[in-house]
């Protein structure tokens, strides 16, 4: 039954309308409460592949219990919008929409939080320690379980390679009779992109950064966000941000996984596509959108990003009933 406490309606997982289609459990909002749905698909008895695409009509929090004895690792894709997770110790997760989030839980309670019109995607894989040992061995699986409750392992933009396999994911032909087939071999290729940072890092030795310094380069990061079409230089970019040209580097390639340039190469080229795929905007205007003078120019960066054409985007949208 849902309640509303705090200005944020309130629901309970397990009253949420559900429907059983084959091997596949699917989720809905109520009609009082938004529209949207989330589909969780087994991929194999240690794999679970999860598709969520919510937009509640008011700000809503729904209650979960996670209680496992196999505990799991879950990668998270944010496609679009913004959700956090709240535990009943009030620690948060935020999913934001480019990034991908590594969890680790053994067990939780808590809230998945969402805001009111609000559209959000995002697509998950939940994973057993089983299913980690199997593939990294076991040694390298016990070290992501090490306390209760929920942790963050990592927190990164989503790479190129990743991005395209998820959008075919998404695309999937429902009719196909190899769409599990097609599913397992797209999941592995996200999840090996996502997941082979997490070995990489555990056999380096990094600089240690402050709380300060995550506050310097989230600055940084929400200057390129918001001037992407007319951005300033890396010089005049860390001044702005508090801090010389040598330590922005080493600060985004520490919290981004990029340079400032592959931030703001990654801001315009994701914002590109989501203008061609969604509109019928030329390829011309899209490139003055995003702060290319030259639509050739931009071309060639989509494609060399991508690994299509700004074209095919466009065709693919055209063609569309």
């Amino acid at each position: 039954m849902t309640k509303k406490t705090a200005g944020r309606w309130r629901i309970k997982n397990d009253e949420l309308q559900s429907r059983q289609q084959g091997n596949c459990l699917t989720e809905y909002l109520p009609d009082d409460i938004g529209k949207g749905y989330s589909t969780l698909f087994p991929l194999d008895p240690d794999l679970n592949y999860i598709e969520t695409h919510y937009q509640p009509s008011q700000d809503l929090a729904i209650l979960t219990r996670m209680d496992q004895h196999n505990p799991r690792l879950v990668v998270t894709l944010g496609m679009q919008g913004q959700s956090r997770f709240v535990d009943a110790q009030g620690q948060e997760i935020t999913f934001n929409e480019g990034y991908t989030s590594i969890t680790a839980f053994s067990s939780s309670i808590g809230e998945r939080q969402y805001q009111a019109n609000n559209p959000m995607a995002q697509v998950r894989f939940s994973m057993s320690k089983s299913w980690l040992s199997r593939y990294f061995g076991e040694n390298t699986a016990t070290r992501f379980f090490n306390k209760n409750g929920i942790s963050l392992i990592s927190y990164k933009p989503i790479s190129n390679r990743a991005l395209i396999a998820t959008r075919q994911l998404l695309n999937c032909d429902p009719n196909n009779p190899a769409r599990h087939v097609f599913m397992h071999g797209q999941a592995l290729s996200i999840l090996a992109a996502e997941m082979t940072h997490l070995w990489q890092d555990n056999r380096k030795t990094s600089p240690v950064f402050s709380k300060k310094d995550q506050v310097i380069a989230q600055a940084a990061h929400n200057i390129l966000l918001n001037e992407y079409k007319n951005p300033p230089s890396v010089a005049e970019l860390s001044r702005r941000a508090g801090t010389n040209q040598f330590k922005l580097k080493q600060l985004f390639h520490h919290f981004f996984n990029t340079t400032p340039y592959g931030l703001l190469l990654e801001i315009r080229m994701k914002t590109a596509y989501q203008l061609l795929e969604s509109s019928r905007c030329q390829i011309d205007i899209a490139a003055a959108y995003v702060g290319y003078n030259h639509a050739s120019n931009f071309s060639t960066a989509f494609s060399k990003y991508f690994g299509i054409s700004p074209r095919s985007i466009a065709k693919n949208h055209t063609s569309k009933p």
